[in-house]
């Protein structure tokens, strides 16, 4: 199990904050990226919500997008609700996509390369895996490992890195 906050050494990207966790035997899975929009420095209309507009890409399984907002109720009252909008892939289109090792061998035997990893792509992950390793190596800096029960979503300190930026993780 792995838990990061991480962050991106660019300009557009300055003090944006990057959770990622990933881990086996949790209690689901999937892959998916959702973006926490920032709350609104003024609120027009309801003051009491508490929830963040939020964009999901689900990669797998139930490939899709959802967005959850909220929307002012159409009329003359000032009242706002959460809605959310959600494409899936397989309900659109009649079908579900192909399970990822399925359509990761009829791409190898079509000679199709599109999904598979360049070789830059590789030696940049494992750059930024040698430095963890590094670490640990030399036993300086280097992070505790914290044990989880299967069917868990992790160790509490998983918890606690968002905690202390006031943040949770997403309930899949």
């Amino acid at each position: 199990f792995v838990a990061l906050r991480l962050y991106i050494d660019d300009w557009r990207w300055a003090d944006v904050p990057i959770y990622m966790r990933v881990g086996k035997r949790l209690p689901k899975s999937a892959t998916e990226i959702s973006i926490h929009f920032k709350k609104a420095p003024a609120v027009l209309f309801n003051k009491n919500l508490s929830d963040q507009n939020v964009l999901v890409i689900r990669i797998q399984p139930d490939e899709g997008i959802s967005l959850r907002i909220h929307a002012k109720v159409p009329g003359t009252s000032f009242r706002v609700e959460l809605v959310k909008m959600d494409f899936h892939y397989g309900t659109s289109f009649g079908k579900a996509s192909p399970e990822a090792y399925e359509r990761l061998l009829l791409d190898a035997m079509s000679g199709d390369a599109t999904l598979f990893a360049r070789r830059d792509e590789v030696e940049e992950a494992w750059a930024f895996i040698d430095v963890i390793e590094s670490a640990w190596s030399a036993k300086k800096d280097a992070p505790g490992l914290f044990p989880y029960p299967a069917g868990s979503w992790g160790p509490d300190e998983a918890d606690d890195l968002l905690a202390r930026d006031g943040r949770a993780w997403r309930r899949l």
